[in-house]
């Protein structure tokens, strides 16, 4: 509170929590001093990310469109007209398969698994927190894996899903979810009845330089974090900058960039931020009617707690189970909906299998995504906040002779 009513400025970071803030949580501060509220959504740097991290694509797109994005990332968007030129297209996806080929090399190196580059590369890597619901992302792999195992005639395009994040050192939730995403790769990789369809992999030590690699290599980004939790995100940046196509929610940035791309090159889903915070004010969300009345999901929540995944050992990942159907005195049950967006994620999943079909036009997508990333530049972020808050003159440096 004191630092609102002292401080110049209360940025919001994104879009909708700026919202937030000003509808909800802040109202009667931003009753009392509307001129402080403003956004100024995150952005990356493209030198970083894309120049750097992804040679391929940043020099077939200075190939296509001269170099200027390098220094200013809204000429970006010259690649618009490319999404029509079938050659283009075929280029996009021969680099993108060769930088899952380099992918492929650091995950057999480090991990010791065969993936196959051919396959969807799905992949969420980022902080891990329960708000952002990578527990959402390996329950549904079991449920895939139940479906193939149930019904291995299913049509069924190959996935690799792979993840990688660092659990805060005392977050045990956290801890029991790297546990529980290996062990079910332990299980499903060496599966020789599924025919490779599915494969699992925890990147250990994620940082950036091996982050370059994932963004480069992605074909889908998981932004699944429970609408109204997050506040900006900068991964889905990362990956959109790289030509990887975004399966989220519309929370953080993730809502600017829906409005960049379009409802056609974005795979969205689950509850929106006002219908999740309607249920958080009315305590009116109960997981077990899910779990009783979804078979599918039943199965998969008891699988934490019947030995599948932990060799017997029926206590490994109790707390996960309770997290969702049985919490502490005090907590609330299923807390982030993973239940109640279970279906919703995974018809998304559905339609992103039969996308991936069409590389025609699943090149055409991920193109428009690099071409409307011009927006999340941390150029523009740093520039607003130059003109907006700090009010500095812009310097001009003379390199003549350096």
């Amino acid at each position: 509170n004191m630092a609102i009513i002292a401080g110049f400025s209360v940025n919001g970071v994104a879009k909708l929590h700026t919202e937030i803030l000003e509808k909800q949580e802040l109202k009667d501060f931003y009753q009392m001093m509307p001129e402080k509220f403003n956004n100024k959504t995150n952005g990356i740097t493209q030198r970083r990310f894309l120049a750097h991290g992804n040679p391929l694509l940043a020099d077939w797109i200075t190939s296509k469109i001269g170099d200027g994005w390098i220094t200013d990332l809204s000429q970006i968007s010259k690649l618009k007209p490319l999404v029509e030129d079938e050659e283009a297209r075929r280029e996009f996806m021969e680099i993108k398969y060769q930088n899952k080929v380099r992918l492929a090399k650091y995950i057999k190196e480090h991990n010791g698994i065969d993936v196959d580059p051919h396959s969807i590369f799905d992949i969420q890597v980022k902080r891990l927190h329960e708000y952002k619901r990578q527990l959402l992302n390996i329950l549904h792999i079991m449920y895939l894996y139940n479906q193939i195992k149930e019904h291995p005639e299913m049509s069924f395009y190959p996935r690799t899903f792979i993840f990688g994040a660092k659990a805060a050192a005392g977050y045990l939730r956290a801890k029991e979810t790297i546990k529980l995403i290996n062990s079910v790769a332990d299980v499903v990789n060496n599966d020789r009845s599924i025919n490779g369809k599915l494969k699992v992999v925890f990147i250990e030590d994620y940082r950036v330089s091996n982050a370059e690699i994932l963004f480069a290599a992605a074909d889908v980004s998981e932004q699944i974090s429970t609408a109204s939790k997050e506040a900006s995100g900068t991964g889905n940046m990362k990956f959109m900058l790289n030509g990887a196509i975004t399966l989220g929610t519309m929370d953080g940035a993730n809502v600017e960039m829906y409005e960049e791309v379009g409802a056609d090159n974005i795979f969205i889903f689950g509850m929106s931020a006002d219908e999740v915070i309607a249920h958080e004010q009315h305590h009116d969300y109960n997981p077990y009617d899910i779990y009783n009345n979804d078979e599918d999901i039943k199965k998969v929540v008891n699988q934490l707690v019947d030995g599948t995944y932990s060799h017997n050992d029926r206590e490994l990942f109790r707390e996960l189970y309770n997290s969702l159907l049985n919490p502490q005195q005090g907590q609330v049950a299923d807390r982030y909906f993973i239940l109640a967006d279970f279906r919703a994620y995974a018809n998304a999943q559905k339609k992103i299998g039969v996308y991936y079909t069409n590389k025609s036009a699943w090149a055409k997508s991920a193109i428009l995504n690099i071409a409307h990333s011009g927006k999340f530049s941390s150029d523009r972020t740093i520039q607003e906040y130059v003109d907006d808050i700090w009010k500095l003159d812009k310097i001009e440096v003379n390199t003549e002779g350096c």
